[in-house]
Formats: structure tokens, C-alpha cells, sequence
């Protein structure tokens, strides 16, 4: 599933391609990836002629601002977003295709058919589903040491799905949990609210400084993930510990293990994060 950092990079790269052009028509082939309003001749009522302003985030989701409403798309485990020439082949994993002013095509193409599409006005984007659940953005402001530590002392869940949590900090998936806790030394299996403050602290930075590398190399090229320009990202290549299980640990050269906490496929060193430190 893209993260935090995969959404960035596809935000980043889309939106001077995108900027500025105007929905001319909208072809809708799966219904079942619009959710709001759900009525598909609603929907395209709604965003016909409206032009993309800008293209923003909020963890996963993309926030694409029109000219009176805000599209909110979540790419689920392989959703994709592409421009194409009109007279490009339309494969059957595309579902939602927007014509623009400029006379090319934004596709959304989903092999597993999870994404998912909400239109909002800019008055009820945050106080409803799905964003006005989310915790805090691991690059704003609000995500201080005091707010990670505050939340890990009031769960008694492990430390893994509590980071997984999309209420304590939104944006934050599998891989970049595990490189954050590796890096931060801590234990997937850990209880939350046994990490000191210290601790705290330490991982406070681990998950900032793995995403932002994460986002300046483009993300990670995990399964089928690509960027709206059809690149691969490259920070698989500093990948610590996600998909290393039976490797040497880059900095004790014990080796990568691998379980399962709280459902999902986790990956650690033995020696650098002990579960009774």
C-alpha cells in the first residue's frame, strides 16, 4: 500500500501537470471507487468544469481542490494516477478517467478495485469521513514529542499497530513503522505506554527523518508502486530492516527476523531492538 512519502512524491509530481486544466468530461467505468456523493451522475455533475487549483495531503489521501469542492482520493494498495494521451489504449484496470481542458487524460487505474473517492466542500472536508478522524501530520507542527509520548501512554496496545493507528499519527504504514522502530531501537512488540519519554524522543525523530529521506528519494518500489510519471521510487535501497528477513543487520550483523504483531508482517533485529529493553 503507498504511505505517507509514496503519496507525496505522486502529489508532487502530478500537480504541475495537472494545475490550472479544467474537466471538460469525466468517464466513470467502476462505480464502486466513487463513495460520495455515491449517485455517479451526482458526481460528475459536481466536478464537470470545475479546474484543478491545487493538489494537497493529509497522510494517504490526496486532496485535489477545485473550483468549489475538494476531491479526496485514497489509492488503497494499488491505486494509480497517470496522464495519457486521448488516443492511448485504455486498459480494464482503469476505472475513472478525466478529460482536460488541455486535451489529455487523468486516469485512475486500480488492479484491486479498494481506492476510493469522495467529493467535499471546503466547509465540511475536515469535520467528516474520512479525514476528520485523522491524527496528526508527521510534518506539521502539531506532531511534537509531547503529542507521540502522550498518546503511547494511553494505550496498552503494542507499540506496532499503535503506530499503525491512522488517529495518533496519520500517514505512517508497515515498512516505515518497521524502519522507524529499528532505527529508534525499540521493539515492535513493545508495549506503548512502557516507552519513556526518552524513547519517545527518539523515535519522534526516527519517523521524521525516515519519511523525509523516504520523500526526497521518491519513496519505496514495493510490489507494483509507481509515481504519476511512471517512476520507481528509490528508498528501498536504504531500506533497513522491511524485507530483509534472514539478512545480516546493517549495523550488528545479526539477523533480520521476521513475525507477525498485531496481524501484519513485521521486521526487526533481535539484537538492536530487545523486547526487555
Amino acid at each position: 500500500m503507498p504511505e505517507l512519502p509514496e503519496v507525496e512524491t505522486v502529489r508532487r509530481t502530478l500537480e504541475p501537470i495537472v494545475q490550472g486544466k479544467t474537466i471538460k468530461d469525466l468517464n466513470i467505468h467502476y462505480s464502486g471507487i466513487i463513495k460520495e456523493p455515491s449517485d455517479t451522475k451526482a458526481f460528475q455533475h459536481l466536478i464537470l468544469n470545475q479546474t484543478f487549483q491545487k493538489i494537497g495531503r493529509l497522510g494517504k489521501f490526496l486532496l485535489f481542490y477545485l473550483d468549489d469542492n475538494v476531491l479526496v482520493s485514497h489509492l488503497r494498495m494499488e491505486g494509480k494516477y497517470g496522464v495519457y494521451e486521448q488516443d492511448e489504449p485504455i486498459d480494464k484496470h482503469t476505472h475513472v478517467v478525466f478529460t482536460l481542458s488541455d486535451g489529455k487524460e487523468l486516469r485512475y487505474r486500480d488492479v484491486r478495485k479498494f481506492g476510493t473517492m469522495h467529493l467535499k466542500t471546503l466547509d465540511n472536508l475536515f469535520k467528516t469521513a474520512p479525514l476528520n478522524k485523522l491524527g496528526v501530520e508527521p510534518f506539521s507542527e502539531a506532531f511534537t514529542v509531547e503529542h507521540l509520548y502522550q498518546k503511547l501512554q494511553k494505550t496498552t496496545r503494542k507499540i506496532k499497530p499503535a503506530l499503525l493507528d491512522q488517529t495518533i499519527v496519520t500517514g505512517l504504514g508497515n515498512i516505515y513503522v518497521d524502519e522507524a522502530l529499528f532505527w529508534s531501537h525499540v521493539h515492535p512488540e513493545r508495549i506503548s505506554h512502557t516507552i519513556s519519554f526518552d524513547e519517545a524522543k527518539q523515535l519522534h525523530q526516527s519517523i521524521k527523518q525516515v519519511l523525509q529521506e523516504a520523500v526526497e528519494r521518491g519513496g519505496s518500489s514495493i510490489r507494483s508502486y509507481l509515481n504519476s510519471l511512471g517512476e520507481v521510487g528509490m528508498f528501498q535501497l536504504k531500506l533497513a530492516v522491511y524485507g530483509k528477513e534472514g539478512e545480516a543487520c546493517k549495523v550488528c550483523r545479526s539477523d533480520i527476523e521476521k513475525i507477525k504483531v498485531g496481524g501484519r508482517g513485521t521486521h526487526f533485529c533481535p539484537h538492536c531492538q530487545p523486547l526487555g529493553d
